[in-house]
């Protein structure tokens, strides 16, 4: 059910709709997108199928799951885009539906050491730094072939 005003639940109906080229494949809980920027290479979402606002207002075999799923993709984005470390986020400030920011990181890959969000966000968004299309099926093609070896995916 799409809420409306909600980007992810737009996001959402574009992937039922096969219109979402960020698409990487569906879990249990959640749907694995790349970011349409790519200021951290890499960079991924993983959106809840359920239109809640906080992780407590899932219920428990839910958020057990949706919390492993979500380890199981960072896991997995670790590995295809060779991170050195993981930043893991559950914001909601600008768009409440549950959904994880999973960033690869890697020494000096920003101008100041610290959050993600420390960098300035015209250059973060920058259109220069959406991927091609060879690009995105390459990152997707990444994704999905270490998310398969961890459990079962699917895409559509």
């Amino acid at each position: 059910m799409t809420h409306t005003g909600c980007l992810i639940c737009e996001r959402i109906e574009m992937i039922n709709n096969r219109t979402n080229p960020y698409f990487v494949a569906e879990l249990e809980t959640g749907f694995v997108v790349i970011g349409d920027h790519q200021y951290f290479n890499g960079y991924t979402l993983f959106l809840s199928k359920q239109h809640k606002t906080e992780l407590h207002f899932l219920e428990t075999d839910m958020k057990k799951t949706f919390l492993n799923e979500m380890s199981l993709v960072a896991e997995a984005v670790y590995n295809a885009f060779n991170a050195e470390k993981l930043n893991y986020e559950l914001l909601g400030n600008g768009d409440s539906h549950l959904h994880w920011h999973l960033f690869p990181r890697r020494e000096n890959d920003s101008p100041v050491k610290g959050p993600v969000w420390w960098v300035d966000r015209e250059e973060m968004f920058a259109d220069e730094i959406r991927p091609s299309q060879d690009e995105l099926e390459d990152m997707k093609n990444r994704l999905y072939s270490e998310l398969s070896k961890l459990i079962s995916v699917t895409i559509r």
